[in-house]
């Protein structure tokens, strides 16, 4: 089995300062209010006018602009991102793909959460530890060897079924939410605001923050009017609202 960490990928093109992109909102935009007039080509006017309708809360126009991201994560991320219906979606499918053929190295990968503890290292010096220190690095030890021995099982039933002459889509039925996936999301620009709005906040689940609220503030930088509005307290917090990320 192998071990994956999670990540994203921007695979739409953005220019810089995201200008271009504005400019095509604010060309769509101005027809509604018949002042192309107004438009100017260093993408100010652009810049102005975005900015107003994100203000105003006229988003609409925002949808004539889309923004195509490919994550690697687990199942379970991925059940929640398919959850957006106002988007389009290509995902790496478990009843096509057999992870038992060398294409795949003839093995599962896995998502490892990062809640999930490292396991100790074989040198540790335990006699430097406290007694709650050891106690820790314990659970911490008891932690990791559940999850990994649950990843390995799920791994080893895979190959037994596959090898008994299952197909994949059968096969799959004994594979867990932390296997790692491919997803591509596209959606308009109205939409990647509203998965950030619900997707980057402390109550969100944390794998999905992990993946979100990095990608949420690339954005801010490659394209500020669009997104610079959305805030988020990653990576200051601890799941119970306390901390926060100054911008």
């Amino acid at each position: 089995m192998k071990i994956v960490e999670p990540k994203y990928e921007i695979l739409t093109d953005i220019s810089e300062g995201g200008i271009k992109e504005l400019q095509q909102i604010e060309r769509v935009a101005r027809v509604c209010y018949k002042s192309e007039d107004k438009i100017t080509p260093d993408g100010e006017s652009a810049k102005k006018l975005v900015g107003f309708l994100v203000k105003q809360g006229h988003e609409a126009m925002l949808e004539h602009s889309q923004l195509s991201v490919l994550f690697t994560c687990d199942r379970g991320v991925a059940n929640e991102l398919i959850r957006h219906r106002i988007a389009s979606f290509a995902q790496e499918s478990t009843r096509y793909c057999n992870y038992s053929k060398e294409k795949f190295g003839g093995e599962l990968s896995f998502i490892r959460p990062y809640y999930i503890p490292d396991e100790p290292k074989e040198n540790t010096v335990k006699a430097a530890f406290s007694t709650e220190e050891l106690k820790k690095l314990e659970t911490d030890y008891q932690i990791n060897n559940a999850w990994y021995r649950a990843c390995d099982e799920a791994e080893e039933g895979y190959r037994a079924l596959i090898a008994n002459g299952m197909r994949p889509e059968q096969a799959r039925c004994v594979l867990p939410l932390c296997l790692k996936t491919e997803i591509v999301v596209t959606a308009n620009y109205r939409e990647w605001r509203n998965i950030f709005k619900l997707r980057t906040p402390v109550a969100a689940h944390p794998q999905m923050r992990e993946l979100m609220c990095p990608l949420l503030m690339e954005l801010q930088k490659k394209i500020p009017v669009v997104f610079d509005d959305i805030y988020t307290y990653w990576p200051a917090d601890d799941q119970t609202r306390k901390g926060s990320m100054v911008k």
